[in-house]
């Protein structure tokens, strides 16, 4: 009650009073310091990658709070012995200093705390006069109130001046001494300690002897103090003064620039394995001085953690010149795909039944309309199996597939990958979609690659269950955890066993120059791998997976100025193996069982086997495999007891008759593939005294459909000849030629027709000798 009394007879006072305490509860802003700090990113086991100066043009790190102990104790014994003990301030160093100052008729001594520099050094030193002082009292008492003494410590490291544009502990221990803040010396923490308090004695001939003398008086002290023994102490005083600024560490810049546009001025720990990083932008630096001087100019890297989706290794550009475009970081940026996402048509067929492993598909001359793809040797096999076309990365057998499959089906699997860059519609791509006719990027591909070996890996790990977030973004943020989502029984893109397959195909695909025999060595590694090379040698590709790593690389101009021998096998391949020599061995993929089914497979045809098949051996197909048709390759002839001629019953008695499972082939698939497979039989034809059908048949080699053909002109300014071809199953038979009904002449055994047409539309007609008769359109234009 007589507390109440005394207030209200004293209004005025307590009113005072009152909002001396409110003014002084809010004197100290909510934010001490406000200006700009450098962006910073470390590595996942915290060690420095890079930083970019802040706004201010100042090395400026961003707050941290932890101080070294060695530092601390250096600062507190040459600042403020009694930090622990006062309050803000410290009366006995105010009135020495007091005291000094007036004797020497001006400021000679401040005898100002930790705390009180603090508030100085967030009021962006003020002038130091006694009413600021008065200021800075008041301010650091409020201080001591909100904060630790650690707090406020860390508020002093991370803030001091520490000579030229360098602020704080942390930039100055790596711009001074290449190193954090925790791993410095008691020498090097001793020279930071005092270096704040005169800030200009760090520069090389401008008085470093006083920055000298400072150091090893601090060092003095903590010897009288007990802090250090004298053999530390003798050994630091030996240790030299830093002599010039260090650059700062610049492992992953692209890296630093790319988080400096989510998170800038923030200090960001990343996926980053900091040893591996070092290793690869070795790697990428010893190529780069390889292929500039075929004038390729930029390379970049991604390596990709299988399991927790993180960013391991990211190298944006080589360190090629600013001409040659040194700072565009590739692993984003779009560029024409080549053959790298023929592996995901491989699977998307797979996945749909529409394809088995070892399905032969024709390799033959073939138009779509103007369009006529070819093969990267020009040659072609008539027939070869989708593996091996995929392992030798064949663009006609590629196309057909993708044609026989449907462009729209297959454009669908890749919008479910949500590759960015494929953003037109299916009809603009056409059938080049899968050749190198779409745009994509370095991240969404090995995203893509990385996400399809999980499936296999939560597959074999969780009782045939999948993901539902199996196809996440990648991260390289250290506190980022992929969220896989809940298990499911449904697949989400492409099912287990179809990716399992496209990467056994993918293994087989053979290895660059000097590894060629790879596969023979026992220490080497097993990868699932894929080259590509856009049009024009602008772009080369080559991405590699195991169950536990993606490895991705791309090779070429950032102008997009294509360069002869600029392709994915001779300049991004060798790149790839030498990054995958740095990674740890894996263990390759398990066979996923539940989703697999074990069939009879026709050895010659790689179809489901029917009965009349003879080579026959079982195989584990996905189990959408069973939809495909059986082969549809053998037929059942008779023929006679040498199995030299087909007979019937006009020819030849019913007793001599043989009924035999012969392998056979379309005339224009057997036309090339027999070429190439010495042991294939064409079917045998029918003996001349035979009655009945001939069984002959014949087809156009060029042109193979109705089709558009331009007429080069030679030098003289004459055109060339149009030179037509056909084959025909029966190599004795006579062909006859005919162009708009006009008969021009007949061939034998080599079935090739020259022709000189003007502009204008043809209908060319061959007629063999038993009558068979085979039309083509054709449009002649200059």
């Amino acid at each position: 009650m007589k507390i109440i009394n005394y207030l209200r007879q004293h209004k005025k006072k307590t009113i005072f009073v009152v909002i001396l305490l409110i003014f002084y509860a809010f004197c100290l802003p909510k934010k001490l310091f406000t200006k700009p700090t450098s962006t910073v990113i470390t590595s996942a086991s915290d060690e420095l990658l890079g930083a970019l100066i802040a706004n201010d043009g100042q090395w400026r790190f961003p707050h941290n709070d932890s101080v070294p102990e060695k530092f601390k104790t250096c600062l507190i014994q040459f600042e403020d012995e009694y930090f622990y003990k006062h309050f803000g301030f410290n009366p006995v160093s105010i009135l020495k200093a007091v005291k000094q100052n007036l004797q020497a008729n001006g400021v000679k001594r401040g005898g100002s705390t930790i705390t009180q520099q603090v508030i100085r050094l967030s009021r962006d030193d003020k002038p130091r006069t006694y009413f600021e002082k008065i200021k800075e009292l008041i301010l650091a008492t409020r201080l001591e109130f909100r904060f630790s003494k650690e707090k406020i410590l860390s508020f002093w490291s991370s803030n001091a001046p520490f000579g030229g544009n360098v602020v704080g502990l942390d930039a100055a221990s790596w711009r001074y001494f290449n190193r954090k803040a925790a791993n410095l010396s008691w020498a090097e923490s001793a020279t930071l300690a005092v270096l704040p308090n005169a800030p200009r004695l760090i520069y090389p001939g401008k008085n470093q002897q006083k920055l000298l003398e400072k150091r090893n008086r601090l060092l003095e002290k903590l010897l009288d103090k007990k802090i250090i023994d004298s053999l530390t102490f003798d050994l630091a005083v030996l240790e030299e003064l830093p002599q010039k600024p260090y650059s700062l560490p610049q492992e992953a810049p692209h890296l630093l620039q790319k988080i400096n546009k989510l998170k800038k001025g923030e200090y960001v720990k990343t996926t980053i394995d900091r040893k591996l990083q070092e290793q690869v932008n070795s790697i990428v630096e010893n190529r780069y001085n390889i292929l500039k001087n075929n004038e390729i100019h930029n390379v970049a890297v991604l390596v990709l953690d299988v399991k927790s989706r993180q960013v391991l290794s990211y190298v944006g550009n080589s360190k090629t010149t600013q001409k040659h475009q040194k700072d565009v970081d590739i692993i984003d940026k779009p560029r024409s795909t080549g053959s790298i996402l023929k592996p995901f048509l491989y699977a998307a067929m797979l996945d749909n039944g529409a394809l088995l492993p070892n399905t032969l598909v024709a390799d033959v001359p073939t138009n779509f309309g103007s369009y006529k793809p070819e093969n990267y040797d020009k040659k072609y096999a008539g027939a070869v199996s989708a593996k091996l076309a995929l392992s030798k990365s064949l663009n006609v057998p590629t196309v057909r597939m993708l044609q026989e499959f449907g462009l729209e089906k297959f454009y669908n699997y890749l919008q479910k990958l949500h590759l960015k860059d494929i953003n037109k519609n299916a009809s603009y791509y056409g059938l080049t979609l899968a050749l190198g006719g779409a745009e994509s990027n370095l991240w969404d591909l090995c995203k893509s690659y990385a996400s399809m070996a999980s499936t296999i890996n939560h597959f074999s790990e969780n009782s045939s269950r999948y993901f539902k977030n199996e196809f996440s973004e990648p991260t390289f943020f250290k506190d980022n955890k992929i969220d896989f989502g809940k298990k499911t029984s449904e697949k989400i893109i492409f099912d287990a066993a179809s990716i399992y397959l496209t990467f056994e195909s993918l293994k087989d695909v053979n290895r660059p120059n000097a590894e060629e025999n790879w596969e023979f060595f026992d220490s080497s590694k097993e990868i699932a791998w894929k080259t590509g090379t856009s049009f024009g040698f602008r772009d080369a590709w080559a991405i590699g997976v195991t169950k536990d790593f993606v490895v991705g690389v791309w090779v070429g101009n950032a102008d997009g100025e294509g360069r002869p021998g600029l392709v994915g096998v001779q300049t991004a391949a060798p790149i790839l193996f030498d990054v995958f020599d740095k990674l740890p061995n894996s263990v390759w993929f398990e066979k996923p069982f539940d989703e697999m089914t074990q069939v009879e497979i026709c050895t010659k045809s790689g179809y489901r086997a029917t009965e009349i098949c003879e080579d026959i051996k079982f195989e584990f197909i996905q189990n959408s495999g069973l939809k495909t048709a059986p082969c549809p390759f053998h037929v059942l002839v008779n023929v006679d007891k040498t199995a030299s001629y087909q007979v019937n019953t006009s020819c030849e008695s019913f007793e001599s008759i043989q009924q035999k499972s012969w392998f056979v082939l379309p005339p224009l698939m057997e036309y090339y593939y027999k070429d190439n497979n010495p042991f294939y039989k064409s079917l045998p034809k029918y003996r001349m005294d035979c009655l009945g059908n001939s069984n002959n048949s014949m087809k156009f080699l060029y042109p193979t459909e109705k089709s558009t053909i331009f007429l080069p002109k030679n030098f003289d300014g004459t055109k060339n000849e149009l030179i037509l071809k056909v084959a025909h199953s029966n190599k004795d038979v006579t062909l006859f030629w005919s162009v708009n009904n006009t008969f021009l002449g007949t061939t034998k055994e080599v079935h090739d027709f020259a022709i000189k047409p003007t502009i204008g539309t043809y209908l060319l007609t061959v007629t063999d000798n038993f009558g068979n008769e085979i039309h083509q359109e054709i449009e002649i234009k200059e």
